[in-house]
């Protein structure tokens, strides 16, 4: 006789298995600090109270046993966390950026895209890696302040959070 086996077909656009991809992470600036000086009803010329900015937020990668395929980021390539807060006058520190974090597959391994470094290797779960470490705070006027220069106009901006493209790349291929 004639035997006829049919192979029920997958269609391969419903799950697209994903096993490396390329994302671009920024992490936040720090603030800029403040210039202000005190003024009050009978203290016309106080001091200097310019507080600090707040630091940038930070970016990490943290490896989830649930996830199996980076299909998550075949779409969303760019990821940047918040900025730190300027600082305020009454010496108020600018609020920190909050930290983003990237979940990804147990298995992932993280390169720099340009140098082709390995930053990082999540082996188990709930591992946490930073991947671009955030800006940090600029100093008010207050700091500034000195027996000499009782009314110092200068402060320190915020410096700028690590940016870099990351190719993640994931070691066990799950059976799909």
């Amino acid at each position: 006789g004639l035997f006829v086996f049919v192979c029920c077909g997958f269609k391969e656009d419903v799950l697209k298995f994903v096993d490396e991809v390329t994302i671009r992470i920024e992490a936040g600036d720090g603030g800029d600090g403040g210039v202000s000086f005190r003024r009050e009803k009978y203290i016309p010329f106080g001091g200097p109270d310019g507080g600090d900015g707040g630091d940038g937020g930070s970016i990490y990668l943290v490896a989830d046993a649930e996830l199996n395929t980076l299909a998550d980021y075949r779409f969303t390539r760019s990821f940047r966390a918040e900025r730190g807060q300027n600082g305020m006058s009454a010496n108020c520190t600018g609020r920190s950026g909050s930290d983003l974090i990237i979940v990804v597959p147990v298995g992932t391994m993280a390169h720099d895209a340009d140098t082709g470094e390995l930053i990082g290797d999540l082996v188990k779960p709930g591992q946490r890696m930073l991947a671009a470490q955030g800006g940090f705070h600029g100093l008010g006027n207050t700091r500034y302040k000195s027996s000499t220069n009782r009314a110092p106009r200068q402060s320190k901006p915020g410096t700028p959070g690590e940016a870099r493209s990351l190719r993640l790349e994931l070691k066990v291929i799950a059976d799909v």
